[in-house]
């Protein structure tokens, strides 16, 4: 009899975590676990923008997949994933090879929302992914480089659309990584215009006031123009439109303005509901009792109304019970229910101050930078052990990754 097979598309937040937790419960030769990627490191969405503006080294926060997991008892795979044959039970990839599979988990991530405004997808930066971050990085050097030779100041103003978690924390980055930047490129930092744009009346409005006066206090001390209660009408590659008549010049915008589940799904003959993929309480893709979804791409509703938000917290907590489930269905026992506790959030504002909740606790400032730093220490410690907490602080690679148009 041959063994299970199971595939696991996406090596985000809980592709990884799912792989990690599967090469503990299985037991040795019970099944082939194969993991697909498009490309051959996982990184650290939550640390994105600091790619964004070069203050960390890129294997800081892209970490190679094959250093990550056990080859004995996961097989990687770098592709990029076409279509699925739910028929079949058939993974096709680009290229034309196909996987077959027993059981299938699906955590291919996000995509940008655009709610539909003109230029977006087209002229604006998203924080998308490791490669669409260190984009805007290229994009911030090549308009100092510009400027020398034009001295237009638009080249230098920077726009952020989005006072969310993301939207803030490449703020508060920017404001610490521009000056090193400006001096390594001989550009006056003073000339430097960072603008953000919110159509809520503040930034973080899904936090407590004390925490949003905090955070805009921060924000305006590092120089940061805040524009809130007005939405982006358009953008080309010259300005950004906004309501009120008003208009920025910049060459850059950078938008962190939300994220929808990846569309490619849709194409699979899966139920769909919401853009996502709708899963029961044991994860599984609704009325199919061998594909399981968890992350940014599925929909767990908590109650009637309300579904789980797309954030890393979510699917690291449903990774494990994911990971029990299929390893319960090969062995005919009983499912896990998952359950989601929220342990609390944290966004920094620079290197140096950040603003959060855990509990009824508010947490801001130094501590607040500092507990955003166990928070990273611990995924890595959960990832890789403490090995890889010490690898990724004091020997990781400066080489840069090479990334390509299509990753």
């Amino acid at each position: 009899m041959s063994k299970p097979k199971i595939v696991i598309l996406g090596a985000g937040y809980g592709g990884i975590m799912t792989s990690k937790s599967l090469e503990k419960l299985l037991k040795s030769g019970e099944a082939d676990v194969t993991l697909i990627n498009k490309h051959d490191y996982h990184y650290l969405t939550t640390q994105l923008h600091k790619t964004g503006v070069g203050t960390a080294a890129d294997r800081q926060i892209a970490m190679s997949i094959p250093e990550l997991i056990n080859p004995n008892k996961t097989r990687f795979l770098r592709a990029a994933v076409s279509s699925v044959d739910i028929n079949t039970q058939e993974v096709h990839l680009e290229g034309g090879d196909t996987v077959k599979y027993d059981y299938l988990v699906i955590a291919l991530g996000f995509e940008i929302e655009t709610f539909g405004i003109s230029g977006v997808k087209e002229n604006a930066f998203a924080i998308r992914s490791f490669r669409s971050s260190k984009t805007i990085y290229h994009q911030i050097i090549k308009q100092f480089n510009l400027y020398k030779e034009d001295h237009d100041p638009s080249r230098l103003t920077i726009v952020v659309a989005g006072g969310g978690f993301t939207g803030i924390e490449m703020m508060g980055e920017l404001a610490d990584g521009l000056p090193k930047l400006c001096k390594e490129h001989d550009i006056p930092y003073e000339k430097i215009r960072i603008v953000a744009i919110e159509a809520a009346p503040s930034v973080i409005p899904f936090f407590p006031k004390q925490s949003i006066q905090y955070t805009t206090e921060i924000l305006k001390k590092r120089n940061i123009e805040l524009i809130t209660s007005t939405k982006i009408l358009e953008c080309t590659a010259e300005k950004v439109i906004l309501e009120n008549n008003l208009e920025i010049p910049t060459k850059t915008l950078i938008w962190s303005c939300g994220v929808k589940g990846n569309s490619i799904v849709h194409k699979w003959g899966l139920p769909i509901e919401n853009g996502k993929i709708p899963v029961d309480s044991e994860l599984r893709v609704k009325n199919m009792k061998n594909i399981f979804s968890l992350g940014d791409c599925s929909l767990f509703m908590k109650d009637e109304k309300n579904a789980l938000p797309p954030t890393a917290q979510v699917a690291l907590q449903q990774a494990p019970v994911c990971a029990k489930n299929i390893v319960a269905s090969i062995r005919g026992e009983l499912l896990n229910t998952f359950e989601y506790h929220h342990k609390g959030s944290v966004a920094s504002i620079g290197l140096m101050a950040a603003v959060g909740k855990v509990g009824n606790f508010r947490l801001s400032g130094l501590f607040g930078a500092f507990m955003k730093q166990v928070i990273e220490a611990r995924y890595l410690f959960n990832l890789g052990g403490p090995s890889l907490i010490i690898k990724q602080h004091f020997g990781v690679s400066r080489e840069p990754v090479k990334v390509t148009a299509k990753q």
